[in-house]
């Protein structure tokens, strides 16, 4: 199996299967000299964690990462940095009755044309098992970031809808996103969310979400007109994200009912300074960033093992309904968040190094500033 990597100067290649002994990262590309430790990456991991709530996937996994190489002294050396993470709570033989039958929503059957066999245990290498490595390595690059570009650049993410049910965009706080089990920055949302989640999970059934992702304090400059466009690695790392089906760069699919003059982002002078008087194209025009919030959403399907019977077909060839038993998240978008943010940190770092190898450290040509 081919193309476990993304990236070109910041470069990660993950490993690993949902029920093997470990998973793990090989970190490339990242400067030498940073302060790096396992306290830098282990924030990170625990908001992404399974079994925290009755909301996600009761696994307990403590999710604990140890840092292999490319670190000597509390510092990155500029060698690959390793990282492993201990798979201590597998349950294998929760999916004994799948080990023939294809989950519909799944990849079971397309892996299975694709390779002949495949791992049945919690969907092996298809399982989001994987992402806690995207946000362990997620972390590396934020300290990447933090070093070349400073505090200035903030990435945050949350969950914006789940089913039917939105956010209330008139009573957006960031703090709130910490404060509830939903990463939601609603704190009104956050009663009609559990008890959606809770009526579904009673149902054996599962629902999708939207997740919404903003970077603040980007450089302008970072991307490339052709093929390296900041929006398409962007959209590409995000709808590698386990269950996505859909990415939009700031106003996304909204923009099909708009005119010209109100799709435009107008531009003025502050002291010296262009002001952006509005940001729908999210922080990114032509490929290139715009020194504005880089924002995305995507949507990420419900989880496709449920309780619920689905007709569907074995290997052998037979129709059957199947069933999917063991411990599974009802919104797979929860934990989605944290993933976000990780793949925004690293698409954010690759593009930085990626300018710098081009352009030096040059600023950008023209002052940015936002109204």
């Amino acid at each position: 199996m081919s193309h476990n990597s993304f990236g070109h100067l910041f470069r990660v290649t993950t490993w690993g299967e949902s029920h093997g002994p470990a998973i793990g990262c090989v970190v490339d590309g990242c400067p030498p000299g940073l302060m790096l430790s396992e306290g830098d990456i282990q924030p990170w991991l625990d908001q992404r964690k399974p079994g925290q709530s009755k909301f996600t996937t009761q696994r307990r996994e403590a999710d604990e990462v140890r840092i292999l190489s490319g670190v000597f002294e509390g510092r990155t050396t500029g060698t690959p940095i390793a990282l492993e993470i201990q798979n201590t709570d597998q349950r294998s033989k929760d999916y004994a009755d799948i080990a023939t039958r294809y989950r519909p929503g799944h990849a079971d059957v397309t892996y299975d044309m694709k390779y002949g066999h495949r791992d049945y245990r919690g969907g092996g290498r298809s399982s989001a098992r994987e992402t806690a490595m995207r946000v362990a390595a997620g972390a590396v690059a934020r300290r990447v970031l933090a070093e070349l570009v400073g505090p200035s650049l903030r990435i945050r993410a949350a969950l914006v809808q789940i089913g039917a049910i939105r956010v209330d965009r008139g009573r957006w706080d960031w703090t709130r996103t910490t404060e509830n089990p939903f990463f939601c920055p609603d704190a009104g949302t956050v009663p009609l969310w559990e008890d959606l989640l809770g009526e579904v999970r009673k149902s054996g059934s599962s629902i999708g979400a939207i997740v919404e992702v903003a970077a603040e304090g980007v450089p302008a400059g970072l991307g490339a007109p052709i093929y390296a466009k900041l929006d398409s690695d962007l959209a590409a790392a995000l709808m590698g994200i386990n269950g996505v089906k859909g990415v939009e760069i700031g106003d996304g699919f909204e923009v099909a009912q708009l005119r010209g003059e109100q799709n435009a982002d107008p531009m003025r002078m502050d002291d010296g300074a262009i002001v952006f008087e509005s940001n729908h194209a999210g922080g990114i025009l032509g490929g290139i960033s715009t020194g504005q919030p880089v924002v995305a959403r995507f949507a990420i399907k419900p989880t496709s093992s449920i309780l619920v019977p689905v007709p569907s077909v074995n290997r052998q060839g037979a129709e059957i309904d199947v069933v999917t038993r063991g411990r599974h998240d009802p919104c797979i978008g929860i934990r989605a968040v944290p993933v976000a943010e990780a793949m925004m940190a690293l698409v954010l770092a690759d593009h930085l190094l990626r300018h710098h190898a081009q352009n030096g450290w040059s600023l950008p040509r023209v002052r940015l500033s936002e109204a």
